[in-house]
């Protein structure tokens, strides 16, 4: 772990330290905060924090904050992300070697979640939200600073090339696998109107419509216009900071109890059991080695991404879950990060 990574880290904390005060003092509610009052006859006793919910009719910020960043700040981004890809320079063998398992492992969570009935009661989407959290890393805020740091210009060009294409992947097959569990939840049981609804929810959605508007762009060798551009790039740059403090304030609205046993198991997926099957896959299965195998474990290992929290918010359910996962797992991600620096500097040898 460098100075320069850890020092994110402490960035990162800092700044989901400062939602979670916001929220505690309930400056979002759009109604001043209430003090409670001694009780009566003359005894003290300790404050009673006020609930979200009586602060001001329907005042609920973290769903608020959600919506803003899932319904125009991701979407500017997924786009404007789409639209400039360049597929001639994409390190294909080093792209599979990670998303192939990336994606077994996530169809693997799925599908446990819903055998097991370890997510009933908890929405349609619940095994969708866990699967997320178990394999969408922080590619962006961790990542980035991680892979500049340890590997230099080579070794960010092949991140930046897997970054360019998780949300688009993960996001895109996992948006299906909620949808088909909403319909069936709804007890709709004809085929032919359940596929053909789960498609237009699919499609119709504010992370999927972009991804196909902006690859339609890219095959069509358009450019954007640098007004569009700028305005795409301006929107696109505020998803770390309004998701960062959208863990905090989740954190301060959202009762965890319950939840910390659910999450640290997501911990352990994420930064243990993941990185596991991709250094295999990869080293194995796609003779990988050298920087880019280095680079691909570095990836999987990476703590869980805030995307996982609004995905959750999307299909409201988990929500304060998510949010214990994002948090353990950063937290501990400083331990578990050298931990795999040292298995893949014995590889090397």
């Amino acid at each position: 772990m460098t100075i320069a990574v850890f020092h994110k880290l402490l960035a990162i904390i800092l700044t989901v330290a400062l939602g979670w005060v916001v929220g505690r003092m309930r400056w979002l509610d759009g109604a001043p905060r209430r003090h409670a009052t001694a009780p009566q006859g003359g005894s003290s006793g300790p404050a009673e924090p006020v609930p979200p919910e009586s602060a001001g009719a329907g005042a609920d910020p973290p769903r608020l904050l959600g919506n803003v960043a899932f319904y125009l700040l991701v979407p500017a981004l997924m786009f404007r992300t789409t639209a400039a890809l360049d597929f001639a320079t994409m390190p294909w063998r080093t792209v599979a070697a990670f998303f192939v398992p990336v994606l077994a492992f996530l169809l693997a969570v799925y599908v446990w979640q819903r055998a097991s009935g370890r997510a009933e009661g908890h929405g349609a989407a619940a095994p969708s939200v866990r699967a997320i959290a178990a394999t969408f890393g922080n590619s962006v805020q961790v990542g980035i600073p991680l892979a500049a740091a340890l590997f230099g210009q080579r070794g960010l060009e092949i991140h930046v090339a897997l970054v360019s294409l998780h949300a688009i992947i993960l996001l895109s097959v996992l948006t299906v696998l909620a949808e088909l569990d909403v319909a069936r939840h709804g007890g709709e049981q004809r085929l032919l109107p359940t596929l053909r609804q789960t498609l237009t929810n699919t499609i119709v959605h504010p992370v999927v419509l972009p991804v196909l508007a902006g690859l339609a762009c890219n095959l069509a060798g358009l450019e954007l216009h640098p007004v569009l551009d700028e305005a795409l790039a301006s929107l696109g740059s505020a998803v770390v900071p309004i998701c960062l403090v959208l863990i905090g304030l989740t954190l301060a609205y959202y009762d965890l109890q319950g939840r910390i046993r659910a999450a640290v198991v997501i911990t352990v997926l994420k930064l243990l059991v993941l990185p596991a099957l991709v250094l295999a896959t990869a080293w194995w299965g796609f003779g990988l080695g050298g920087l880019p195998l280095s680079v691909v474990v570095l990836m999987a290992a990476l703590p869980v991404g805030s995307n996982a929290l609004i995905f959750s918010q999307r299909y409201e359910t988990l929500e304060a879950e998510a949010t214990a996962a994002i948090v353990i797992s950063t937290a501990a991600f400083a331990i578990t990060a050298s931990l795999w620096l040292g298995v893949l500097a014995v590889l090397s040898r």
